[in-house]
């Protein structure tokens, strides 16, 4: 078992400025992440970081163990402004079956009211991962763990970890982590019809696709509108609708329904080869609900959504990739107040029956963007998906809104990192920036979300909530009215030409070959030798290994 700390001991930390590590040999990134209650804790990661007890000079420690009464505590002194900490820690209760434990952090000018959460139980250790970034210096913190519900519960912690990144590090990991999972390498070998090697053939490479699907909301706007059209296209190889696929857009009447908008706007998706997400079926706020609908119970509500989901799935059964099934259901429960618990999940098992195809999500927000909201902590998200697994529903997706306003970057990570140990889709399915900050801070932090998103292996796509309207967009706009990039348009355009290969030219080696590090997608290569050319296509679909494509040219 690793060092447990009882409720009652406050830890004082001091943590030096020489454990900032030059960017080339500072800390890696450590993703690992636990879900399950253990009978015991873990090893720390980083080997504790900052909390490591090994003697510095004159003999201090980093660990000095104080009483406290108040539950368990860290004391941090000497945080820096600027510097990325990714914590962790085990935790275990006493006094109730489970509680949601909440890590708030305590400064000299500022409280951070959640750097990360976890749905504690009595007699097994679950993990809690997190983290902050400071706005200010702090001589001295106090990181504290709380019961949310107020409940007066013992809280013991074991094997705790606080790493410091640079801002330059966190960018160095990133980096690679976007090297190994997002490009592979491939080698192009030219021979002639002999199948003699070729040195000097000339090479050049196009990728003509991507394989990441990064995309945005569009709305009724787009339609007829050729400048907003060849804008999205020129960008974007996904696409949702923003809200004319939801109940209230498609039946305002009760059996009126009416798909002309949403089947003008897929043409145009499928005009474009552009993939698209289904939002949604159903939404849980009953503000969204049509209004006759909210006005029906019993047998003549679940006529009604019985009627709507077969609707829906027949007019568009293998046209979207995903379909949000019940939009946030973890903040409201309109159809299971009136159908019943198990109101939900027979959403889930009709949409299966009617697109077997589409992968089924769970849509919600304040999951990544912050932990303060209690109904949509990590592992309160967890808990209900796995609720609808063990209840028989079939290829679940993992939508994450991402709707921010300050970004907290590790806990972001971290939260992702927990989700991924389910094995499952992970989309970032809404992501824009709050109105409330001026143009200049949406683009900085837009970028900062968008890089952990593309960073992080389990991500498999990024859709931005960003639909163009003459009055503007929902929270952020990438444009003005006639296309002139905003700040945050300049972000995804920059983003957008870093992650892709762009044109590769080069010339064979004595061995007849040529070989490039490209972004996962489809590529033309085309060889040629004298007067001589000769082309293919090929794929880099991901992997460790180096990707082979053989040109004959014949002469």
């Amino acid at each position: 078992m690793q060092d447990i700390i009882p409720f009652f001991i406050l830890l004082v930390l001091f943590v030096g400025t020489c454990l900032v590590s030059p960017l080339h040999d500072g800390p890696m990134y450590d993703s690992t992440a636990y879900t399950e209650c253990k009978e015991e804790p873990e090893k720390p990661l980083y080997n504790g970081g900052v909390f490591e007890s090994q003697p510095q000079s004159g003999g201090v420690q980093h660990a000095i163990a104080l009483y406290a009464v108040d539950g368990p505590s860290f004391i941090l002194h000497s945080l820096t402004q600027d510097t990325i900490y990714s914590f962790s820690v085990w935790v275990r209760i006493e006094g109730s079956s489970s509680g949601l434990i909440r890590a708030s952090l305590q400064t000299e000018n500022e409280t951070y009211d959640c750097i990360g959460t976890v749905l504690a139980k009595s007699g097994c250790w679950s993990f809690l991962k997190g983290g902050f970034l400071l706005n200010w210096p702090s001589t001295s913190s106090m990181l504290f763990f709380q019961n949310t519900d107020g409940k007066d519960i013992n809280i013991e912690l074991a094997s705790p970890s606080l790493q410091p990144f640079t801002k330059q590090q966190w960018r160095f990991n990133q980096e690679y982590l976007i090297n190994t999972h997002r490009k592979q390498a491939v080698t192009i070998h030219v021979s002639d019809s002999n199948g003699k090697r070729m040195q000097g053939a000339t090479i050049n490479i196009e990728q003509i696709s991507k394989d990441f699907p990064f995309g945005s909301a569009i709305a009724k706007t787009i339609l007829g509108n050729m400048p907003y059209q060849n804008w999205f296209v020129k960008r974007f190889n996904a696409a949702v609708f923003e809200n004319e696929l939801k109940w209230y857009a498609t039946e305002p009447d009760q059996g009126k329904v009416n798909y002309t908008i949403s089947d003008q706007m897929l043409q145009f998706v499928r005009a474009n080869k552009i993939i698209a997400r289904g939002h949604n079926i159903f939404w849980e706020d009953p503000k969204y609900t049509p209004a006759w609908a909210r006005n029906l119970t019993g047998i003549q509500l679940q006529a009604a959504v019985d009627s709507r989901i077969q609707s829906l799935m027949n007019q568009y059964r293998e046209e979207f990739i995903h379909w949000d099934v019940s939009n946030e259901m973890l903040h409201f429960d309109f159809y299971e107040k009136r159908l019943g618990p198990d109101a939900t999940l027979h959403f889930f098992e009709t949409a299966h029956k009617s697109d077997p195809l589409a992968t089924l999500f769970m849509n919600d927000f304040n999951v990544v963007e912050t932990c303060s909201d209690v109904n949509s902590t990590v592992d309160t998200y967890i808990s209900r998906l796995r609720e609808l697994q063990q209840n028989g529903v079939f290829m679940d997706g993992i939508g994450l809104e991402s709707h921010f306003t300050v970004p907290n970057l590790p806990l972001m990570r971290a939260i992702i990192d927990k989700l991924a140990t389910l094995n499952l889709p992970i989309w970032l399915t809404e992501v824009d920036i709050s109105k409330t900050l001026d143009k200049d801070t949406q683009a900085i932090y837009l970028e900062q979300v968008l890089r952990e998103g593309f960073s992080h292996p389990s991500v498999n796509g990024i859709m931005l909530w960003t639909a163009l309207h003459p009055q503007g967009c929902y929270q952020m706009c990438l444009t003005d009215n006639d296309f002139r990039n905003l700040p945050s348009g300049d972000v995804v355009d920059k983003l957008l030409q870093e992650w892709q290969t762009g044109h590769a030219e080069g010339v064979t080696d004595e061995h007849g070959s040529y070989s490039i590090f490209g972004f996962l997608g489809e590529y033309r290569v085309t060889a040629t030798y004298g007067n001589k050319t000769a082309d293919t296509t090929f794929s880099l679909c991901g992997g460790r290994e180096t990707k082979h494509v053989t040109i004959s040219i014949r002469l």
